[in-house]
């Protein structure tokens, strides 16, 4: 029996299989790190075909909620997303206490975070960049490219282009960790004062090296966020390209009604 019907339109199977693994999940009835049935399991269990379990294995993926090892199946996550505030994640309350963006939306999250330094020193602005610092391209800039872990996991990397005539009389942006508040409270310890920082996000397929970056399953989705911080002055003083493992962060906006 491959559809049921439900509302007047017919719902196929492997889409109400789906649906009952994922309520399971969210129900507890599986756990944050077991397995999810194999396909034998659940061709008995629901008495259809592979074929049919492969598809609403495909749409279980599709949630989320499960993550696919080679050789070993689909487990379930433990981890719940890291929520982005973009209202508060940047407040200058945050710097002043210390905490860098990552690291006060882990800790909100209660998560444990952690980021590793892949890169620091001058690189050639690509065009794409450069146009958002207003440099030419191939200007020399200073790059920042970090791997961020939330609970002992990849979940994104990025990379901080500044211009050089910004970062070289401030030896703390070259540093691993440029201390407390990250590189926007040490910018602003020398005059950069911020007005606002403007993002866009693009979701798209993770290439083959991002698979292997994030340890995504295949063909998973992933984020691709880039973020311009705008002085009070005007001036694009950083530009933060991004990319994050889709399933793993929830972006939640406050958009002001009025002028």
């Amino acid at each position: 029996m491959g559809t049921a019907v439900g509302g007047g339109r017919a719902v196929p199977r492997y889409v109400q299989i789906a649906d009952e693994i994922v309520q399971q999940i969210r129900a507890g009835v599986l756990k944050p790190g077991e397995m999810v049935p194999s396909e034998s399991e659940l061709v008995d269990r629901y008495g259809v075909s592979g074929g049919t379990i492969r598809k609403a294995m495909v749409e279980v993926r599709a949630s989320g909620l499960v993550e696919t090892r080679h050789g070993k199946g689909s487990i379930v996550k433990d981890r719940p997303p890291v929520r982005h505030r973009s209202s508060d994640r940047f407040r200058r309350s945050h710097r002043q206490g210390g905490k860098a963006a990552y690291l006060a939306e882990s800790a909100q999250s209660g998560a444990t975070a952690k980021v590793s330094v892949l890169y620091i020193g001058p690189m050639e602005a690509p065009e794409d960049i450069a146009e958002r610092l207003d440099v030419e391209a191939g200007t020399q800039v200073l790059a920042r490219r970090r791997l961020y872990f939330r609970n002992g996991t990849p979940v994104e990397t990025a990379t901080s282009y500044l211009p050089w005539d910004v970062v070289k009389d401030i030896p703390e942006l070259f540093a691993e960790n440029p201390g407390g508040g990250g590189i926007y409270a040490r910018l602003e310890d020398h005059g950069h004062e911020f007005a606002e920082f403007v993002e866009t996000l693009q979701a798209r397929p993770a290439s083959k090296a991002e698979t292997s970056e994030l340890a995504l399953s295949p063909g998973a989705p992933v984020v691709h966020l880039v973020r311009e911080a705008v002085t009070t002055a005007g001036r694009v003083v950083e530009v933060c390209d991004t990319l994050m493992a889709a399933d793993q962060f929830v972006f939640s906006y406050r958009i002001p009604a009025a002028d």
